[in-house]
């Protein structure tokens, strides 16, 4: 009844699911990018840098929008007695006077505004060096997987053997005070 082809297969198949299973078993690992970044000075002075940008050009569009809303309050106290030429000329100027603030605004504060491309220019060299430092631990120390713990994966539990945050800070030069 099961002779020696038949032990022959089971031992194949048995050697087969083994292999298998040691394919799947990857090695994972995770950073918390938030605290990679505390710790690159570049990183807090490109901060600080689009803060005080942020700051200046609100302030300066807020200007602008309190001088429209000065012209308007003037507009409306002087209406009665303005002919009907002037009360369009002056309604006009205050519309253009909002257009060309609000487009101020979405010029400096849009999708692809001037902070979003500085944001770009400060911050995206940052990351790229965080991404390939991770890129080469990962290659070295065979992992399929580096998860960001700061990100928007819902981590429950993570074990801080598999965190390699210190070691990419490490990769890329920078000293930092050790979480543990």
């Amino acid at each position: 009844m099961g002779g020696p082809t038949m032990k022959k297969t089971l031992v194949i198949a048995a050697v087969l699911l083994l292999a298998g299973f040691t394919s799947f078993a990857q090695k994972f690992a995770y950073v918390d990018s938030d605290f990679i970044l505390e710790n690159i000075p570049e990183y807090a002075d490109a901060k600080t840098e689009i803060d005080e940008l942020s700051i200046q050009w609100q302030k300066e569009i807020e200007a602008k929008f309190a001088e429209i809303d000065q012209l308007y309050r003037n507009f409306k106290a002087e209406a009665v007695l303005l002919p009907e030429d002037i009360k369009l000329k002056r309604e006009e100027e205050i519309i253009n006077k909002e257009k060309a603030a609000k487009d101020l605004q979405k010029q400096r504060f849009g999708n692809n505004g001037d902070l979003f491309k500085r944001r770009q220019e400060l911050i995206k060299p940052i990351q790229e060096k965080i991404y390939t430092a991770i890129e080469s631990i990962a290659a070295a120390d065979n992992y399929a997987v580096v998860f960001d713990k700061a990100g928007s994966v819902s981590m429950m539990y993570t074990n801080p053997r598999y965190d390699i945050s210190e070691e990419v800070l490490d990769k890329m030069g920078y000293s930092y005070k050790s979480r543990q």
